[in-house]
């Protein structure tokens, strides 16, 4: 039987309320939007009619809030942060979309832990993630709050 690796990932015990994380970034492309569209079927003009897009405020096809959070939790997952001691998403609270992203919009995503605290359960605890998703205008185009539960250092 193989061994089975460390985790790579941030244990409750590595959080610092205050610190902030960045991720890589990634390019949101005409491709992600027509994808996204086919996979959740939400074809809605918005996102899929370029003459309809034009006679909006934004002037093209934009992308689905959902697409840019599951980017944005690829680019978490990317970074290792939760990588084996990730127990669970409790919740997500106060998502906000802000600024459109268009095709050709590059993201990133910043998070602040703004909390910490034991569970209830001896081997985890609970980091409370304010995490913002950034565009290359450093603008802020979608933000929220993660309840994340992480698993404990063993002893």
């Amino acid at each position: 039987m193989a061994d089975t690796p460390a985790p790579r990932g941030r244990w409750f015990e590595d959080f610092t309320v205050g610190e902030v994380l960045l991720t890589g970034r990634r390019t949101i492309t005409s491709t992600d939007i027509v994808n996204f569209a086919c996979l959740s079927g939400d074809f809605n003009d918005v996102h899929c009619n370029h003459e309809y897009a034009r006679q909006t405020p934004f002037g093209e096809p934009i992308a689905h809030g959902p697409l840019v959070y599951a980017v944005a939790a690829g680019l978490v997952y990317a970074s290792g942060v939760n990588d084996g001691t990730l127990v669970a998403l409790q919740g997500v609270d106060g998502w906000r979309m802000l600024k459109p992203v268009k095709h050709g919009d590059t993201i990133h995503v910043r998070s602040t832990v703004e909390e910490t605290r034991p569970s209830t359960k001896p081997d985890r605890g609970v980091v409370v993630i304010r995490r913002e998703f950034v565009n290359q205008r450093d603008e802020v185009v979608q933000e929220l709050r993660a309840t994340i539960v992480y698993r404990r250092r063993p002893a």
